[in-house]
């Protein structure tokens, strides 16, 4: 796994999301309060971009049918979404947020 420069702590608001795009992913990352986590911007239930939505405590509600997931597991909170989101490790290094990601031959 190797880790890409995804956003700028700084950049980010506490109990918000950004949509951004990791080697063409596209990857909601959270920040809540002093921690960031990064999960799928795709909402299992609808295609829709997740950094749209609300963030409220550990949960990302997705703006267009209310779906909520759990920023830290991916776990799904709330219907109608059934399937669990895809989440990334971050790390942060100074004001950069990285997110990682498989290199094509781990996943082969």
């Amino acid at each position: 796994m190797r880790f890409v420069k995804a956003a700028q702590l700084s950049d980010l608001l506490a109990d918000d999301a950004v949509r951004v795009e990791v080697e063409g992913t596209p990857v909601a990352v959270v920040r809540v309060r002093d921690e960031v986590f990064a999960v799928s911007d795709v909402c299992t239930h609808e295609d829709t971009s997740l950094a749209e939505g609300f963030v409220e405590g550990y949960a990302l509600e997705c703006p267009l049918h209310g779906a909520s997931f759990d920023v830290r597991t991916g776990e799904v909170l709330a219907l109608p979404a059934t399937r669990n989101l895809p989440t990334y490790p971050v790390r942060v290094e100074g004001d950069d947020v990285l997110v990682g990601i498989e290199d094509q031959q781990e996943t082969t």
